[in-house]
């Protein structure tokens, strides 16, 4: 035992003469790496030659404490050694730089003393359009844009006077040239051209967004008006009545309304003859170039039926809210005359609700297409098994990628602002009626693991039904015009380029907001008492 005290005891000294005499010589700071190692390796040995007994505490609490100092030698070691090789790489990172600036100096003094536009010409001749280019740099020195978007590169300077330091600045510190634009399946299109980004000196950022709000403001007043209803009602009848009379007494307006609509007028008063209506398909599709504004009286069920008569673009919808719901039904019908004349006035806020527009191909169909007549959907198209009792097998594509095969009871493709009706039935999202996009969700699916989708508004979907499949699809649009789909039909969807625009009461959030509150009672929940036990 004395002997190992006597060889510990040694030891210690040797590691203090050990790092005082690498302490003597430091170099750049650090210890000597390799006395620290030869250090550490001295304790390791000593501490492997004998077994320290468990009763001589004093030794093993010295043991420990020797291992520490290795420790610490060798994180020392590991320091300098990092050190050493940033400084070097440092150090060749400045010799290399100052090798370049002394070869542009030596260039610039041979070629005759050419000043800044020159050398910024001359660096661009990889360029189309040379001779443009250099004009440009004429006029502005520090940069130039391209003609039809925003050029990234940026010449930065150090605020020296001397033109060759410049010079060699713009050489070496331009930033890469580029531009971004929208492309619809690899090519160019401005179909969704959309102001979300901008592009300005290689830095993109957001900029204005599609989803604010949006006003309306009449250019000229509001001449003719087309009022619709909700039929088998008679407190929504006698309300029609009001109305009409009001707009034509009050405000000297055209009139139209629905051929139901002004039978039953002129059942309840013959004065109601210059209320005008339609007579053949050929009229309701020339209808929105003689509407201004639409009136609906009834729910949701009345907007989309308002909506579904106009196949292209479609007039102002200012929905009176007489049904149960009313997730698109801002306006109380008590407050028509207040609302109407503000309304007729202007300017309003408006939300523009996206339609899907629909196509049916046929397995008999030589290419995709030859389909039958477009329907146009505001809240969704429903693709279900019917009154079959066999799952619904549906391949799914989205732009001619597979997404997935369907195997459950159906699949919903809604837009925004049906995200409130089945498809909010089915598990999906609710989402604010102003973003576009399309609700991929799936109906009473056979997986755990398949949840509903958003996918953006400019993809094509193509829901097909597979040759294997045991039964046929039936497939609605907003819950009405039913067909059916055989093996090898398919259904392409996409989003149609007019909008249905709804009057807001306030602004497309917040009758939003009030609507899924009032109408769903969302998060409604009995408020935690405040007497309860605290924090403290």
């Amino acid at each position: 035992m004395r002997m190992r005290n006597i060889s510990l005891l040694k030891l210690g000294m040797k590691v203090k003469d050990g790092a005082s005499h690498s302490s003597s010589r430091p170099e750049n700071g650090f210890i000597d790496s390799a006395s620290v190692v030869n250090s550490e390796k001295a304790i390791l040995e000593l501490l492997q030659q004998t077994p320290v007994r468990d009763n001589d505490e004093h030794l093993i609490e010295f043991s420990e404490a020797l291992r520490t100092v290795a420790k610490a030698l060798r994180r020392a070691a590991e320091g300098k050694a990092s050190a050493q090789a940033e400084a070097a790489e440092w150090k060749r990172k400045y010799e290399l730089e100052r090798a370049q600036n002394q070869d542009f100096q030596q260039q610039d003094k041979t070629s005759g003393g050419k000043d800044d536009d020159d050398v910024h010409c001359e660096s661009t001749q990889n360029l189309d359009d040379q001779d443009d280019l250099c004009n440009e740099a004429n006029e502005q020195p520090h940069g130039f844009c391209a003609e039809h978007g925003i050029c990234s590169h940026e010449v930065l300077f150090d605020g020296e006077n001397d033109s060759a330091s410049r010079a060699i600045q713009k050489r070496m510190m331009r930033k890469a040239s580029f531009k971004l634009s929208w492309r619809c399946k690899g090519k160019r299109s401005d179909q969704h051209k959309h102001d979300i980004v901008s592009f300005e000196k290689g830095n993109i950022t957001t900029a204005g967004r599609t989803s604010k709000q949006i006003a309306l403001k009449w250019e000229s007043p509001p001449q003719t008006v087309l009022i619709m209803t909700k039929p088998n009602s008679n407190s929504v009848r006698v309300l029609c009545g009001e109305i009409v009379r009001w707009l034509k007494d009050h405000k000297n307006l055209n009139i139209y309304v629905e051929p139901r609509v002004r039978s039953e007028l002129l059942t309840d008063s013959s004065s109601f003859e210059f209320v005008q209506t339609w007579k053949d398909e050929s009229e309701i599709l020339d209808l929105h170039k003689k509407v201004d504004l639409v009136v609906t009286l009834g729910g949701d069920g009345t907007v989309l039926w308002a909506a579904s008569m106009f196949k292209g673009p479609v007039p102002p919808v200012v929905p009176f809210s007489l049904g149960s719901l009313g997730f698109m039904t801002p306006f109380y019908s008590e407050r028509y005359k207040e609302h109407l004349d503000s309304i007729l006035k202007g300017p309003i806020s408006i939300t523009l609700r996206h339609r899907l527009q629909c196509h049916v191909v046929r397995d008999s169909a030589r290419d995709e297409y030859e389909t039958e007549e477009p329907i146009l959907v505001l809240n969704e198209v429903t693709i279900d098994r019917g009154i079959s009792s066999y799952l619904t097998n549906l391949e799914c594509y989205c732009d001619n990628s597979f997404v997935t095969l369907v195997q459950g009871d159906g699949l919903i493709l809604s837009t925004t602002s049906g995200s409130t009706a089945y498809s909010l039935a089915a598990g999906g999202s609710m989402v604010h009626p102003q973003v576009p996009g399309i609700l991929f969700t799936p109906i009473c699916p056979h997986s755990l693991s398949f949840r509903p989708l958003i996918l953006p508004e400019h993809v094509t979907i193509r829901v097909q039904v597979p040759f294997n499949s045991r039964s046929h699809a039936w497939v609605s649009f907003d819950g009405k015009d039913r067909k059916q789909l055989g093996a090898g039909d398919a259904l392409i969807c996409s989003m149609a380029p007019w909008p249905v625009p709804t009057a807001c009461q306030v602004d497309s959030t917040s009758d939003f907001l009030r609507s899924i509150h009032d109408g769903l009672h969302w998060n409604l929940r009995k408020t935690q008492s405040f007497d309860g036990p605290r924090e403290l």
